[in-house]
């Protein structure tokens, strides 16, 4: 499903577009994911909700957005990367525009990220720190794909 179009770039959620070998190369070196397998790559956007970013004059994938949701109540944004060579332009706004605009997203009761680093990015659609940060748990695994050889 197309969702916007940018000067020289397309926001999509047709899951057959996705490039999953350039998304491990984005992934494995992120540091969030460091040494993730192409596997797990593979597994995560085939059971996710992923928007690609594309530019159009090559067709290339050159950003990735994936929400875990279950359609309904939940979504977690997670994975959201625009290459390098093509930050500045508007994209990584283009993929949040159309994640908080589909409908799993709009009807969910809650929705979480997780960031180090961008969190003035993230404001700007809604998010928030968490209102009681103390009923919050997680379990962390930092180095769990590491040791993956899946």
């Amino acid at each position: 499903m197309r969702h916007a179009l940018i000067e020289g770039y397309e926001i999509s959620s047709d899951a057959a577009r996705l490039d999953v070998g350039a998304m491990h190369a984005w992934l494995t070196g992120s540091y969030w994911s460091p040494g993730i397998s192409r596997g797990l790559v593979e597994r995560a956007a085939r059971n996710s909700l992923c928007f690609g970013a594309y530019e159009l004059a090559s067709g290339r994938q050159v950003g990735l957005a994936r929400v875990v949701t279950d359609h309904a109540t939940f979504a977690y944004l997670c994975d959201v990367h625009v290459v390098e060579a093509h930050r500045g332009r508007g994209i990584s706004k283009a993929m949040l525009d159309a994640v908080v605009a589909h409908p799993a997203i709009v009807g969910a009761r809650r929705v979480m990220l997780a960031t180090r680093d961008a969190h003035g990015l993230y404001r700007r659609f809604g998010f928030a720190e968490p209102l009681h940060p103390g009923n919050l748990m997680e379990i962390v695994r930092p180095d769990i794909y590491l040791a993956d050889a899946t």
